[in-house]
């Protein structure tokens, strides 16, 4: 489980292809904290560490999730946001964002916004019904706040931290991102679906 608080920057150093998948090498700082099987959210895709050194770390990524994820874009020198697995005393500062991507979308607009930066991105089908406004969204990995929705789009706002930080200062239009939708809306509506299936089965009575 990770909170959506990028601890690195990082850089890809390579991305060898196969048939069935990637083996992607990344150069991070963080690599000192990272050990053999551990899980790091690469760009909000959660990967496993499959070798570490003093530089940093590969992982594999399988053809799924090169088809599903924007991991799949990555080239030798691509800015990636990082973060470690959450531990349990950590705090919880963002929200809580298990890397698992729900799907990808398409930068749509990017304006100033006083000192922040405005992003409206794209929703893909099925997903709108999960983003609210001032509810939770990951997006390439890092937990924001809607600041605005819409019919198949969403904004947020980028304050310079978070710009300098991670790698959506360098989104322009036309980019494809990772997102992940709140998980707590998703069990939510899981949950209460049988009932309201009852209640319109009921209805048409």
């Amino acid at each position: 489980m990770f909170s959506g608080l990028v601890q690195d920057l990082g850089e890809v150093e390579s991305v060898d292809l196969a048939s069935d998948g990637a083996r992607i090498r990344v150069k991070t700082r963080l690599s000192g904290d990272i050990a053999l099987g551990d899980s790091i959210a690469v760009n909000g895709c959660c990967l496993t560490a499959t070798t570490v050194d003093g530089l940093g770390f590969t992982a594999d990524a399988m053809q799924q999730t090169l088809d599903l994820t924007s991991i799949g874009e990555l080239q030798a020198g691509s800015p990636v946001n990082l973060e470690l697995a959450l531990r349990a005393d950590d705090r919880l500062g963002g929200h809580i964002v298990q890397g698992h991507v729900d799907g990808t979308a398409e930068v749509l607009a990017r304006e100033p916004d006083g000192f922040s930066l405005r992003l409206r991105i794209s929703l893909p089908e099925g997903l709108a019904r999960y983003v609210i406004p001032q509810g939770s969204l990951t997006i390439e990995g890092v937990s924001l706040t809607v600041a605005d929705c819409g019919e198949g789009w969403a904004e947020v706002a980028l304050i310079p931290e978070t710009q300098e930080r991670t790698n959506l200062g360098t989104l322009q239009v036309g980019s494809t991102v990772n997102i992940e939708c709140d998980v707590i809306a998703k069990y939510v509506e899981r949950m209460v679906s049988p009932y309201a299936r009852g209640s319109e089965s009921h209805t048409d009575r």
